[in-house]
């Protein structure tokens, strides 16, 4: 209740300066009611607020991109009644996470050009393998890479709603699933006019680990042979004594 209230204040504080700050001083200015997501052991999901304001009419798109990494898609055949790795593809730079949402729908405000220009939409990503461009034989495992990060909920199904409060001032919420990926994140914010971008703005956002979840990933990753050692004598320790009512029966 009181992050919820805290975040409330915060975005009505945003709100207001956004209101009062003058029309001709950018085309477009945005921000975030929090620029942190903090993941614990009771980690089951979060958001976060974008509200911001134009100089004038237009429509808004937001784009949410997690940390890239590389991404092994994988075919498999049946042999001799067994299912083997029969090809596999990789691909280079994938966005971890990948949210949109706009004022209309993109292909109303937009053109295929300027979609694929900024990668607006999953359609629209460029998922590329490492060894080269894309063939037509790889669109089956682009196609399965989508669906696999769609299934994990990292990639959104669907084009969030950005809403205008008025004529200038907008808004929208990012949610972020209990799985996501920790790492630095950039919010992109696109001012579109005439089927154009016309201003943009991008915000970064840190997904992290905190408080004792974090010191023990953190001791995890710096001293693994001391953690593996530790993990085995407390699994040791907690076996012992679980044995103990027994002994005794």
């Amino acid at each position: 209740m009181r992050r919820a209230a805290a975040r409330a204040l915060s975005a009505l504080a945003l709100l207001a300066g956004l209101a009062a700050a003058p029309a001709a001083a950018e085309p477009l200015v945005a921000d975030l009611t929090s620029h942190l997501i903090g993941i614990t052991g009771s980690f089951t999901g979060d958001s976060v607020v974008l509200f911001g304001a134009t100089d004038g009419p237009g429509d808004v798109v937001v784009v949410v991109r997690g940390p890239e990494r590389d991404i092994v898609v994988r075919r498999k055949r049946q042999v001799a009644g067994i299912w083997v790795n029969a090809k596999e593809e990789t691909f280079a730079a994938v966005p971890s996470f990948y949210r949109i949402a706009s004022s209309r729908p993109l292909d109303a405000i937009t053109t295929p050009a300027v979609r694929a220009f900024h990668q607006l939409g999953v359609d629209d990503l460029r998922l590329v393998p490492t060894r080269g461009p894309l063939r037509p034989e790889d669109q089956p495992f682009r196609a399965a890479l989508i669906e696999e990060q769609q299934r994990d909920n990292l990639f959104g199904k669907t084009v969030g709603k950005v809403d205008f409060l008025g004529d200038r001032l907008f808004r929208t919420t990012i949610r972020f699933p209990s799985n996501v990926p920790t790492g630095a994140y950039l919010v992109q914010v696109f001012l579109i006019r005439d089927k154009s971008v016309v201003a943009g703005q991008t915000t970064p956002l840190a997904v992290s680990k905190i408080g004792l979840d974090a010191e023990v990933y953190d001791f995890a990753d710096r001293r693994s042979a001391a953690y593996g050692v530790i993990a085995v004598l407390t699994a040791m320790v907690a076996g012992w004594l679980a044995s103990l009512p027994f002994r005794h029966a």
